[in-house]
């Protein structure tokens, strides 16, 4: 496969039903931080704050997209997220499954005002 060179290409390289959790977690990511800028890091996307900081990256994988946060981010959600297999600062969200929209977007809110107010950087 040759290397995506725009978030649609990478979303485009997946199956139909993989694409269709990536586009959703896509419009969620966008509605969240509508003024934050699309590019791809280490091959994947990347939501980057007007400042030039990583908020939160997405990605695909065989069985399930996965969400890319802080550590902190992601601790601060550790109950909630019990459910779910976690990493550092990932949340794997199983393809064939409703994503968590009302915690994701909590996640995303609680992430920028991390950055913007406390300073957080990426990892």
């Amino acid at each position: 496969m040759a290397k995506p060179m725009t978030v649609d290409e990478y979303i485009e390289a997946f199956p139909t039903a993989a694409q269709d959790h990536l586009r959703e977690i896509r419009t969620l990511l966008w509605s969240a931080v509508p003024t934050a800028g699309e590019q791809l890091k280490w091959s994947h996307p990347a939501y980057v704050h007007r400042d030039g900081v990583i908020l939160f990256m997405f990605s695909g994988h065989s069985k399930h997209a996965s969400l890319a946060f802080t550590p902190s981010t992601r601790a601060a959600f550790a109950d909630e997220l019990a459910a779910f297999q976690t990493g550092k600062g990932t949340v794997a969200l199983p393809y064939g499954t409703a994503v968590p929209v009302d915690l994701v977007r909590r996640m995303l809110e609680y992430r920028v005002r991390e950055y913007e107010i406390e300073g957080v950087k990426w990892m």
